[in-house]
């Protein structure tokens, strides 16, 4: 099974409109901030564009015999891809583990990858604890409201790759269109949000007693992954780039690939900038013209 996929489009009060310009996302209003392009999540299904199954859910036409014996392990499927436009910086926030999120949330934890698609000049993101911090000293930041002088501020540019392991602190700043690899969850807890108010004039909600709980305390050194194809690679997904001439599809694993530049074909199917398509475990598909696509499975896609 090889298709195209129509993404879930979600609107919150930092997105732009780069999605809707540059990466031909519409129907979601007049700012966009995030396209949920390969997703199984109740919160954002994506559909099947043209062909046989052309406006139903992935997850619907998709058994589980699809996903590939590389997936035999999940009890759900594991992949999230996502375009995502900060045209304002997203608040500092926290992930939690599997163990913690089974024990307490009663779902999966978040493991997720950022590969850096267009940043204006000055942009940056806020990645980890730039020295080791207690749990009081981080509340005195809060209470100050200063938690971003203890992050690392981490310039980029198009091309960058970032890894982010559960319990690390981050957030994505303003100017920056990245494309996110992360497992299917959608727990995030939220820490420090500049003081904005959503559209009702309402503080946003922040998660801070849960957060305390799963940060990773220690000083890190944010590695950019900038070069080569692989861009990361963990249990739950591994994520490359590639283009014209390179044949897509794993025997044990669902793949998928979304065009990052120019257009081309996937296995006959026209594709260009912004589009997703989405290949079953044991097929495979010939990616011809002139383009780059990131490429995830379970293990290798390519």
């Amino acid at each position: 099974m090889l298709v195209k996929l129509e993404p879930a489009l979600k609107s919150y009060l930092w997105g732009g409109t780069k999605l809707i310009s540059r990466w031909n996302k519409r129907g979601g209003g007049e700012t966009l901030s995030e396209a949920w392009e390969l997703s199984f999540h109740a919160e954002g299904l994506s559909r099947v564009r043209g062909g046989q199954w052309d406006g139903a859910l992935l997850r619907d036409v998709v058994p589980r015999s699809l996903w590939g014996e590389n997936c035999s392990g999940f009890p759900f499927f594991p992949v999230l891809t996502k375009l995502i436009d900060a045209a304002q910086p997203l608040s500092v926030q926290v992930h939690p583990s599997d163990e913690y999120a089974l024990a307490h949330e009663g779902q999966y934890g978040k493991t997720e990858l950022w590969h850096i698609l267009e940043a204006e000049e000055g942009a940056f993101l806020y990645l980890g604890l730039r020295r080791d911090t207690s749990p009081a000293q981080f509340g005195e930041a809060l209470a100050e409201e200063r938690v971003c002088e203890l992050l690392n501020r981490v310039p980029v540019r198009a091309g960058d790759t970032f890894f982010i392991p559960p319990g690390t602190l981050h957030a994505i700043g303003a100017g920056v269109t990245l494309f996110e690899v992360q497992q299917n969850s959608s727990l995030t807890y939220r820490v420090y949000d500049y003081g904005r108010r959503d559209a009702a004039g309402n503080l946003r909600e922040l998660h801070t007693e849960k957060a305390i709980r799963v940060i990773n305390w220690k000083g890190m050194q944010p590695c950019n992954r900038r070069g080569g194809d692989l861009l990361g690679e963990c249990p739950y997904f591994t994520a490359v780039t590639c283009g014209g001439g390179a044949r897509l599809g794993a025997a044990n694993s669902f793949a998928s690939a979304t065009v990052i530049r120019g257009s081309g074909q996937i296995g006959g199917l026209a594709v260009g900038k912004g589009d997703t398509v989405f290949l079953s475990a044991g097929e495979y598909a010939d990616l011809c013209g002139d383009l780059s696509c990131v490429a995830v499975a379970v293990g290798s896609p390519i």
